[in-house]
């Protein structure tokens, strides 16, 4: 009575009522024949009433209460079952019984549909219903697949099978439902399992795995899978995500690697198994036993601590007897951590995989048969079609046939990867028929392009949506396809190598997925241990395959992707054609680039990804899985080191190894946590089980990183306080290298500045650059712009006003006065130009559009390009009369009411192009004050009047050079006229300071100016030594020649003086040199009719002697540049070797000739100085008259040439003794150590 009084409180009565009279309408069990089951009169009415009962009361309403009173009523094991059992296999043409039975299946999809509901959706009902539902549902599999009688599923097959003959082209919505019926209830009952929290009071092994492939593979369901999936695409279409569900719930949690092994071998592998599961209890019981009680603990045990710090601490029990350690970590148990509390996070473990499965041997060969076939015949034709479904998003595929579709394509990946090991284990030869089966086509399907750029797209959704299901299955498809991948470059078929390289050249071409690998193994967070496996077996096979590819490659191509602004396409198809990718830019193109499409500061709105190749390094992209994020992933899956097998020990193994010693970023592992964990693996309380062959490599791996963990400890003190904490960029740097890591900033360029293709007239001008902005539907700049200069023309009109008021209001006073107020008017002040908006602030600083007409209406800058930044302050100077702005606001309604038109009907964009680099510098040396600078760089420092020429010069004189010599040639000699009377010393004296100090200044800045014209060498080459015979020859001919025509010089000016003065010579004992020079002081100075005519000789003599003399030292010249360095320093030695060294004796006339000349050359010591010096160099040049140094003479005949024009020259000057003897300003000729004056230059 109080069951029947719960029930009514769970159901409703009325709706309990309904259903059992239906259930006892629809047939029962016969009493007079042999009591089978017979049908009512109206059971086929009645099954469509249940149909109808399910789903309006049920689904509309959202209750379970019809499921429930048809579980209770066991409608599916006594009634619909037995129904089955009336259409025998024999009876194929009974319409009537097919109807029966298709509408019992339509009655049992129902019942068996899992039960899926969200926690927060979930009413009161349901949590009554769901558990009781469960429970019937696993009654309902156990009865179809264990049911005697008939086969179920192959009777379900039978009623699909007319619908399934048709040709597609030919079935009806009918036939279609009928299909999709059958193969969801096949797709029910291979997902019904035991759910987790229920207790199942039956034989599980009637319901589990096991005997659900038995179930299929012995009513031959396999086949009609496989018949399906061969056929997908050609005969059935949106089949395909139903068929793949029910081949997932049959294999997953299937180890794809236990199906192709021998029994002997899964004996053995099984038996291992055992062994390690005991060890690792005998290892647990162990540690347990240290702190066990014993049968003596019933006396208790209580000690008192003493701590470091001197307090005492109570510690109860007998464990703490055993040693220090054991009383230490019996202290800290007794510690207790309260974490706050949070909302329950979901379930992170996949719903529909559950745990690990263990198929009996039957099972195993019979799914190992049907996996083979599948992938024979099957694999490509299904997953190639559900792929496209899913990427074409179709109506029937759901959200959970993506996961489903990722872990079915690695599950088969790997059971063929299997499939291929054991072949090769079992035959080193195969026959040409196992090699055709065992080709790498038969998984192709999912080794295309479009199943990369699928894959792509899961990812990097799923990981954005937090989808962590669909995430985990796309990373194991992930791995497994790059371990079929290396397997197909490791095959000795060169066509398999082939596709494998290209494979993995698109695999790596996308840097998009090497940084959302990264990023996912760096933000784990309690994703669950199944989400960790991935994770970390991704990272692990993908570094590894990648690092072995590029050693390989070693020009490696990734597309890398960077943000950039977007370029509007140009109104022309030439200039869309030359706008450029991002980083180039065009000069001469209207479409601006990069800076010029600036959006008004809305640059996220307008950004975009732009791809670009570039060159891949393994050794850069290896650093990115080694931040604290991914070394934390890694520490969170060692952790479960007792439950690990040895791939994923060595996985871990080998990461921590790259970290520390290929990376040598060992610093990441410095953390307490993390060094704790790596010694409780080798002699923590629980350590490795020495038997495993990780445990040694873990061992060695330990001991290494706490060697170098002390070591850096004594480096880097700070390393104490870090090892409490995770390490960021900047710390692991200091801690490395012991300084902080430089930081560099960048500053914002401005926007490029532009300027007119042709040259046009101001108002033209503003024209195309308001029509620019009104064309890229920048007219807020512009209405902005005409706001600021109609209040600009405002305030000046204002100030102007106020001007000529205080103007004529002003008392007239004198004219000085006057004068004077007019000179110290003031001038108008400048008007700041202020932003409205930060994007405003933000065009006035990119937009190169809004600059330039800026620039137009007369805005400046404060401050010079270079140096510009976006708080830089424009403004509207002074100059500018309210008349002209108002000129200017006019001219800009103009052009954007009238806007200006081309004559090629171009847009006024293409008016524009970009300044090239050297116009900008050009306007930069125009309007940048750097002269100063530059001659200081240079050394032409004009304001240093004290120190040496050249002592700042840049460069040291005469430097090397490879170049001609730019010097000027050598300018024919022009005489200067002697300077008039009267212009003598006292000028000098009068001559102020500041006219010496310019003379000087002149002087220096012609030193400079000859000091940049030095071209020689400075240096003596090896090849200064080498000789050449026929050089020589032709130099001592010259030089014989122009020694015989001084003779005959010589010999034709004694003849004109004489014999007189050789008779006197030789009488007297003399020299002709000395009879020659006494001669001429001994004159009386009488002057007669021979004395003139003398003197007329003499003078005659005189200049043909020097136009001799001039032309001897132009071959002079010439011979002396042919000459080598070497050997034209000595002939000048030479040269001056053969002056005389003995003066002859001088008359008094002589003496004051002499003090004249010496008194004409007193200002200009230092001039002749240097130009002497100057002439050494044969390559010196002068802008006036520059004076060669000419050697001295080798004859008696050469230097009494040039006295004797120093004779005439002493005459003239004794002629004119009513007039004082001036010496001449200008610089005397010297020749031989003799001063040369020409009759000439009187």
């Amino acid at each position: 009575m109080e069951a029947a009084d719960i029930n009514d409180d769970v159901v409703h009565p009325e709706v309990r009522a309904h259903i059992t009279n239906l259930v006892s309408a629809l047939g029962g069990y016969s009493v007079d024949d042999d009591g089978s089951y017979k049908l009512g009169d109206e059971a086929l009415d009645v099954l469509r009433d249940l149909k109808k009962w399910i789903r309006f009361y049920d689904e509309k309403t959202n209750r379970m209460d019809v499921a429930r009173c048809l579980a209770e009523a066991n409608l599916v094991g006594g009634d619909l079952l037995q129904i089955l059992t009336l259409w025998p296999q024999s009876e194929t043409d009974s319409k009537y019984k097919a109807r029966i039975a298709l509408a019992c299946f339509e009655v049992m999809v129902p019942l068996t549909w899992p039960i899926e509901k969200e926690r927060a959706e979930m009413t009161i009902n349901h949590h009554r219903h769901m558990p009781v539902l469960q429970l019937s549902q696993l009654g309902y599999k156990r009865a179809i697949i264990n049911f005697d009688a008939i086969p179920i599923l192959n009777t379900a097959v039978r009623v699909a099978l007319p619908s399934m003959a048709m040709p597609i082209g030919e079935r009806t919505p009918r036939d279609l439902a009928i299909i999709k019926l059958i193969l969801f209830f096949l797709r029910n009952v291979a997902m019904i399992a035991p759910p987790q929290g229920v207790k199942y009071e039956g034989d599980e092994t009637q319901v589990s795995r096991s005997a659900t492939i038995d179930a299929f593979s012995y009513q031959d369901i396999f086949l009609t899978l496989l018949t399906l999936a061969s056929n997908m695409g050609e005969d059935f279409r949106t089949e395909d995500v139903v068929v793949m569900e029910i081949i997932f719930h049959l294999v997953k949690r299937v180890d794809p690697s236990s199906l192709f092994v021998s029994e002997k071998q899964l004996n053995k592998a099984k038996g291992q198994e055992l062994a390690s599961e005991m060890r690792k209890e005998a290892a647990m019981l162990k540690s347990y036993n240290k702190t066990t009680t014993t049968r003596h603990s019933r006396f208790g045990t209580m000690i008192w601590v003493k701590r470091t710090d001197g307090k005492m601490v109570t510690v109860s029990g007998q464990e703490a007897l055993l040693d220090a350690k054991t009383r230490e970590r019996k202290m800290d148990s007794s510690k207790t951590f309260r974490p706050p509390r949070r909302a329950r996070r979901p379930e992170m473990e996949p719903k529909d995989l559950g745990p690990p499965v263990t198929l009996d041997e039957r099972a195993r060969q019979q799914l190992r048969s049907f996996v083979q076939d599948f992938l024979d015949s099957g694999f490509n034709p299904l997953f190639l079609h559900v792929r496209q479904s899913i990427d074409r998003e179709a109506l029937h595929v759901l959200n959970q046939h993506k996961s489903q579709f990722f872990y079915l394509v690695a599950w088969f990946l790997e059971a063929e990867r299997m499939r291929r090991k054991a072949k090769r284990e079992e035959s080193k030869s195969t026959s040409a028929a196992g090699e055709e089966v065992n080709s790498f086509n038969l998984v192709a399907a999912v080794l295309q392009q479009e199943m990369f750029a699928s894959m792509n797209r899961a990812l990097d959704r799923s990981y954005s949506d937090k989808d962590w299901q669909l995430l985990t299955s796309v990373m194991r498809c992930y791995t497994q396809i790059f371990l079929t991948v290396q397997e197909m470059s490791e095959s000795p078929n060169e066509e398999d190598q082939e596709i494998a390289e290209n494979t993995l050249s698109r695999l790596f071409y996308e840097e998009t997925t090497h940084d959302l690998i990264a990023n996912i193994a760096r933000t784990y967070k309690d994703q669950g241990f199944e989400y960790l496996d991935a994770a970390t077996e991704l990272v692990h096979t993908f570094l590894r395959i990648l690092e072995g590819y590029s050693k390989q490659n070693v020009d490696l191509q990734v597309r890398s992707r960077k943000r950039a602004r977007r370029k509007k396409k140009a109104a022309k198809a030439a200039a869309a054609a030359a706008t450029r990718a991002s980083g180039e830019e065009a000069e001469d193109v209207g479409v601006p680039q990069e800076n010029d499409a600036d959006d008004s500061g809305d640059d996220e709105q307008h950004a975009e990804r732009v791809t670009q190749e570039r060159r891949f390094e393994f050794g850069k992209f290896a650093i990115r899985f080694a931040p604290q994020g991914v070394v934390d992933t890694f520490v969170a899956f060692t952790k479960y080191y007792r439950d690990l097998n040895d791939a994923q020990l060595k996985r871990a193994h080998r990461y921590f190894y790259r970290v520390a010693f290929k990376q040598e970023l060992d610093v990441m592992l410095f953390r307490l946590d993390i060094i704790n964990l790596f010694y409780n693996m080798v002699k923590g309380p629980e350590p490795l089980d020495k038997s495993s062959p990780m445990f040694k490599e873990w061992e060695e791996l330990s001991k290494q990183i706490i060697r170098k963990c002390v070591k850096k400890l004594q480096e880097r003190p700070a390393l104490f306080t870090e090892l409490l904490f995770s390490k960021i960029g900047s710390t692991t740097h200091f801690l490395e290298h012991g300084y902080e890591k430089p930081v560099t900033t960048t500053t914002p360029r401005p926007g490029a500045e532009l300027e007119f293709k042709r040259a046009t007239e101001r108002d033209e001008q503003i024209g195309i650059a308001v029509s620019v902005l009104i064309d890229k539907q920048q007219t807020e700049h512009l209405q902005w712009l005409k706001d600021q200069l109609t209040s600009a023309m405002s305030e000046r009109q204002a100030w102007e006003n106020v001007d000529k008021t205080m103007a004529t209001t002003t008392e007239v006073v004198a004219d000085g006065e006057a004068a004077e107020e007019s000179s110290t008017k003031s001038a108008p002040p400048h008007i700041t130009i202020r932003p409205d908006t930060e994007a405003r602030r933000t065009a006035m600083f990119k937009n190169p559009h809004l600059r330039l007409l800026m620039r137009l209406v007369g805005m400046e800058r404060l401050t010079p390009t270079i140096d510009e930044t976006p708080d830089s302050t424009w403004i509207l100077p002074g100059s500018h009369t309210a008349e002209a702005i108002q000129d200017t606001i006019d001219l800009i309604n103009k052009a954007e009411f009238s806007p200006p038109t081309f004559e090629d009907g171009g847009a006024a964009e293409d008016q524009l192009r970009r300044k090239s680099a050297a116009a900008s510098r050009r306007t930069r040396a125009a309007y940048d004050d750097d002269d100063e600078e530059i001659r200081g760089f240079l050394g032409d420092d004009d304001d240093d009047d004290e120190g040496g020429i050249g002592e700042d010069f840049l460069f040291a004189p005469g430097g090397p050079t490879a170049r001609k010599s730019d010097a000027r040639p050598q300018k024919k000699r022009q005489r200067r006229r002697r300077r008039e009377a009267g212009s003598g010393d006292e000028e000098d004296e009068g001559v102020s300071d500041e006219v010496l100090a310019a003379r000087a200044r002149k002087r220096r800045e012609k030193e400079l100016e000859k000091m940049r014209k030095i071209k020689s060498e400075m240096y003596v080459h090896a090849s200064d030594d080498e000789t050449d015979d026929e050089r020589d020859r032709e130099f001592f001919e010259r030089e014989k020649k122009r020694q015989e025509a001084k003779d005959s010089t010589f010999d034709s000016m004694l003849g004109t003086l004489g014999l007189s003065v050789l008779s006197q010579a030789i009488d007297g004992g003399k020299s002709a040199w000395e009879a020659v020079l006494d001669d001429e002081d001994g004159g009386d100075g009488s002057e007669g009719e021979g004395g003139r005519s003398a003197k007329r000789r003499k003078k005659q003599v005189a200049s043909d002697s020097e136009k001799e003399e001039e032309k001897e030292e132009e071959q002079e010249e010439d011979s002396d540049e042919e000459l080598p360095t070497k050997q034209a320093k000595r002939k000048i030695s030479k040269k001056k070797a053969a002056a005389p060294s003995k003066r002859p004796t001088r008359t008094r006339a002589a003496t004051k000739k002499k003090a004249i000349v010496e008194l004409s050359n007193g200002d200009e010591d230092e001039e002749e100085e240097d130009e002497e010096e100057d002439a050494m160099d044969v390559d010196s040049a002068n802008e006036g008259t520059a004076t060669k140094d000419v050697p001295l003479p080798s004859s008696p005949g050469e230097g009494l040439g040039r006295r004797i024009n120093k004779m005439v020259v002493d005459d003239n000057d004794e002629d004119e003794d009513d007039q004082p003897v001036v010496a001449a300003r200008q610089r005397p000729r010297a020749r031989g150590g003799f001063v040369i004056d020409s009759s000439d230059e009187e």
